[in-house]
């Protein structure tokens, strides 16, 4: 009974992963990192990741300045810093309605906020003005950002059709239709931002 227990695990593991593939690309066109996701699925939901992301305030910096975390995730923002820092941010994904002001406070405290809505975050620090970086928050667990050539890869996507969204703070983002079965690729070439 146990053998035939195994067997049918064993069997619905190869059978899942048979089903994942990976989409890769490149990203050009912008300089820096840049971060590509999955949109939305319709009719289908995913669990908040139980683990926290961590950006952290240090040497007048935000570190990581670009951090991608699934949507539900926990950010816990800590000051590594000997002075006091704030964070804020004007809008979510361009929606100006869910702005939020964290506060200050000082080195070695830490405040946590739940990102519940999806899109692009731009932080800043309004005692340190000088201070950004970007909270990108994907809707789905099907995301990664690019090595120094602009080229990524997300792994374990189920087979299917989805649209894929390739962001870069000095760029204008594009989304594509990607039907992925086994393996896909998207190449994004996204134009500069006029600011």
């Amino acid at each position: 009974m146990k053998e035939a227990s195994a067997t049918l695990v064993m069997a619905l593991l190869v059978t899942t992963f048979a089903n994942a593939g990976t989409i890769k690309g490149k990203v050009s066109g912008v300089s820096g990192e840049s971060v590509v996701y999955i949109e939305a699925i319709s009719g289908k939901t995913f669990p908040a990741p139980t683990a926290h992301a961590t950006m952290d305030q240090k040497g007048l910096l935000f570190q990581p300045h670009i951090l991608v975390v699934q949507q539900g995730t926990t950010v816990e923002f800590q000051n590594s810093d000997t002075v006091a820092h704030n964070v804020a941010w004007s809008s979510v994904g361009g929606n100006k309605k869910l702005a939020h002001n964290m506060g200050t406070w000082p080195k070695g405290e830490m405040r946590s906020f739940k990102f519940d809505n999806p899109g692009a975050i731009p932080l800043m620090c309004y005692v340190h003005p000088d201070m950004s970086a970007y909270v990108i928050v994907s809707p789905t667990p099907y995301f990664a950002t690019t090595d120094k050539a602009g080229e990524y890869k997300i792994e374990n996507v189920p087979d299917g059709s989805y649209t894929v969204t390739a962001w870069n703070e000095g760029g204008k983002s594009q989304s594509k239709s990607v039907t992925s079965a086994g393996e896909a690729t998207a190449d994004f070439t996204l134009s500069k931002l006029i600011r």
